[in-house]
């Protein structure tokens, strides 16, 4: 006897596009604990049989990719967040709605990059000086100006 799986909406889902936790680990890589926390920030959505087991829709498998893509290059999991702000857990996105999510990852990779390249001619000066001290450097710190601003890595902030 096949069950009846409902969307959010209460709409009935062909049993054949639902993937049970154990498939989608099998599937992405990705551990079903980490699968449950992505579920709570609402960043892919399962639903529920009868007997309250989490079923995925197929096309959470991309949202699970590219999560851990994300994180592979360090991006923070509220940029994903925002990023599939706009795109519907409970349908597949269509291709307009993909475009319209990674235009805003785009844009906020580029100002990533901006920082990384930033930092990287920073660094390149300061290991070119030769003075081997960041207190004294005055290039980048005369007078050990971001001593006041507290501790840490204030150029990157």
């Amino acid at each position: 006897m096949s069950e009846t799986r409902k969307d959010t909406q209460g709409s009935p889902l062909p049993s054949d596009e639902l993937l049970t936790v154990s498939e989608m680990v099998r599937r992405t890589g990705v551990a079903a604990s980490a699968l449950r926390f992505y579920e709570e920030l609402e960043l892919i959505a399962a639903v529920r049989t009868a007997g309250n087991q989490r079923r995925y829709a197929r096309h959470m498998i991309r949202r699970v990719s590219l999560i851990s893509v994300a994180k592979r290059l360090g991006i923070p999991l509220s940029d994903v967040q925002d990023a599939f702000a706009d795109l519907p857990r409970d349908a597949t996105p269509s291709q307009e709605d993909w475009q319209r999510a990674s235009g805003r990852w785009k844009r906020t990779l580029e100002e990533q990059r901006r920082g990384i390249e930033r930092l990287e001619e920073e660094l390149m000066g300061c290991i070119g000086c030769g003075c081997l001290s960041m207190k004294a450097c005055g290039l980048l710190n005369p007078d050990d100006a971001l001593a006041g601003g507290g501790s840490g890595p204030r150029r990157l902030d």
